[in-house]
């Protein structure tokens, strides 16, 4: 929370530092909107504090966020968030700008969404001996929002960048397409997270160009990507598979057989190379297993140890 607090106005950081200190380290979302109540939002429970910002204090935090210059966020104005450093993302919201229908940026900022970016160590060497048999078996990983989809993906990429002993598993490279700069919280291009020795991220580049462009220029052995489901993805995914390359990726959804019914998703799972589908729930802490199924949609969750 140390990046965040230091980004916000001194009298906010005031009110986040002192709610009970059992909900401070379970904080996911601060949301700052003029002229409303401060919120922050803790394992999915909203809590308003006695507050009202102000218009100076989106102020204060949009000069600290663009350091005086509202150039050096041309970009990130046109996609609607800012990566800050420890990979925390502010979102944004007010008047948009179009320019021949499309987004050229936002102005009159009136709200701000700050997602708290946490690791979870560990969090995946569970799954390990499913996700592993001579060589990575291409993955999804299915959850609602805040399920911890992206966590889990984190960690599963900082596994195979750095191997995985108790298994006899040895470093691969990754390359990660990070089109939302989120799973690697990336600033001025470096991983703001630990991901070990052997990854390489495309930031803030669409997935499927992406994928496109490591295959061609970085040779990896494993690709990681996070919400995974427009039509050119699947394309995409096809292009990594007969280039061997193994795929680890993320999905909104509740369920396999859920989004086995979306138009462009059933079309992934129907392409039958997908090896392994990790079911979250939404749970005390992120990342929490509901099953994992095989290509059929057999449960697996018996042949693995989860809490």
């Amino acid at each position: 929370m140390e990046e965040v607090l230091s980004i916000v106005p001194s009298i906010i950081a005031e009110k986040i530092i002192s709610m009970p200190s059992h909900i401070q380290p379970l904080i996911e979302e601060i949301r700052i909107r003029i002229d409303r109540p401060l919120e922050v939002t803790a394992r999915g429970i909203p809590y308003f504090l006695p507050y009202v910002v102000t218009r100076k204090d989106g102020e204060q935090l949009i000069n600290k966020l663009a350091n005086h210059s509202f150039y050096t966020l041309e970009e990130e104005l046109k996609r609607g968030y800012i990566t800050i450093e420890g990979g925390h993302r502010v979102g944004l919201a007010g008047k948009v700008i179009l320019d021949g229908g499309k987004v050229k940026a936002i102005r009159h900022l009136a709200s701000f969404n700050i997602r708290i970016a946490r690791e979870a160590i560990g969090i995946a060497a569970p799954l390990i001996p499913c996700l592993y048999d001579g060589g990575w078996k291409h993955t999804m990983i299915i959850g609602a929002p805040q399920s911890g989809k992206t966590t889990m993906l984190r960690d599963i990429a900082r596994i195979v960048s750095t191997g995985f002993s108790e298994n006899n598993i040895g470093p691969c490279k990754v390359g990660i397409v990070d089109e939302r700069s989120e799973i690697a919280g990336c600033v001025h291009g470096v991983p703001q997270l630990q991901f070990g020795p052997r990854v390489d991220v495309l930031d803030a580049c669409p997935k499927a160009e992406g994928m496109m462009m490591l295959i061609r220029s970085m040779s990896p052995e494993v690709i990681v990507v996070d919400e995974i489901g427009r039509q050119e993805d699947g394309q995409a995914i096809l292009e990594a598979v007969n280039a061997g390359i193994s795929l680890i990726m993320t999905t909104h959804g509740h369920s396999l057989e859920e989004i086995s019914k979306r138009p462009n998703l059933k079309e992934i799972v129907e392409m039958n190379v997908i090896d392994r589908y990790i079911e979250l729930a939404r749970g005390d802490h992120p990342g929490q297993i509901k099953d994992i199924k095989n290509q059929a949609g057999y449960s697996l969750l018996s042949k693995v140890s989860v809490t």
